[in-house]
């Protein structure tokens, strides 16, 4: 009752069956995020009309015969076709934690998304989820003006600001898309940066050239000049709008061009009919400056959960043990860098 899905083609078909998805579920995705030493993996569960998708990345724990399973950054979880408001997970949770051994998985991570329904229905009972934060949407369904309505005073005189002395426009080049690297990387120095944000200029290209990410990325440049001096990639899905990565030049800070270009995303993407614009929210959940500038542009607060889920009680507290002695927020606790 549980197929396992290690191919593209299977994969497509399958999110071809789902009626919402995210970008983060896709297959293209998961390839991009892997390591060498990882497996992207899709557990597709069927019972009568109902059909539970869980993609997930495969992982070897060090010094050990077991394995575990993460999800890709961002906001992923299990996807659905057909579950009702009560929906009956016993069969599905026994089928999976029967699934999970026969794989050697000792424990499970996923951070889950909050604009994908039924996920809670589906992980009742498995596990545990909890709120770790929130982040920011715009609901796009609303009139344009009344969207720039929840927009803070300052943010609003920064953006007319920036449209005076820029122009928007989509990346059409590999020049285009070479700048913005370059402006990306000077942007993650800047703010010194953990070294996984420093992705390789091999996911830039991947993400343009990928028929399943339909990816936009603006760029501003200076009005007079043509400079490029911001850019900001956005990932559209289904009804879902990401804002994933942008960066800016340093000298160029004051024109708050990076704002603008959430601005004019804003703006495209409700003339194109999508639902939900998520901003995301603070570093690991935080409320911090980042989680704050995005509040700028919006006060809906989404909750964010993540599911953590124990497949093997008696190997996760051998390996626990064998880690560190007093107990940690981290998950898997054995995996804890500190």
């Amino acid at each position: 009752m549980i197929q396992i899905i290690r191919n593209k083609k299977e994969w497509d078909s399958f999110l071809d069956s789902i009626v919402n998805y995210d970008f983060y579920h896709t297959y293209d995705y998961h390839e991009l995020s892997i390591k060498d030493d990882e497996e992207s993996l899709l557990l597709v569960y069927t019972e009568n009309d109902i059909i539970i998708g869980l993609p997930f990345i495969l992982r070897q724990i060090p010094n050990t015969n077991y394995k575990d399973i993460t999800s890709v950054y961002g906001y992923a979880g299990p996807i659905s076709k057909n579950i009702p408001e009560n929906f009956d997970n016993q069969k599905f949770t026994q089928v999976l934690s029967a699934c999970l051994h026969d794989l050697n998985v000792v424990s499970v991570f996923s951070r889950l998304n909050p604009f994908v329904e039924k996920q809670h229905q589906v992980l009742k009972n498995i596990g545990k989820t909890k709120h770790v934060g929130s982040i920011v949407n715009i609901d796009l369904t609303k009139p344009l003006d009344l969207q720039r309505q929840g927009y803070q005073r300052r943010i609003k005189t920064q953006i007319n600001k920036s449209r005076r002395l820029c122009n928007v426009r989509k990346a059409t080049s590999k020049e285009d898309l070479l700048e913005f690297i370059k402006i990306y990387y000077e942007n993650m120095d800047r703010v010194e940066a953990r070294s996984s944000y420093y992705f390789k200029q091999d996911y830039f290209f991947k993400f343009l050239e990928s028929k399943t990410l339909q990816t936009d990325l603006l760029l501003a440049t200076l009005d007079g000049t043509d400079q490029i001096i911001a850019g900001a990639m956005f990932i559209k899905t289904n009804n879902i709008v990401q804002y994933h990565i942008s960066g800016c030049l340093e000298e160029h800070l004051d024109i708050a061009s990076v704002k603008l270009l959430i601005d004019e995303m804003r703006i495209l993407a409700t003339q194109e009919g999508y639902k939900y614009f998520n901003l995301g929210g603070g570093y690991g959940g935080q409320n911090d400056s980042l989680l704050r500038f995005k509040l700028s542009f919006s006060k809906q607060l989404v909750d964010f959960h993540v599911w953590n889920y124990v497949v093997n009680e008696n190997l996760y507290a051998e390996l626990t043990t064998s880690k560190k002695e007093k107990h940690s927020d981290y998950f898997p606790e054995y995996r804890d860098p500190n």
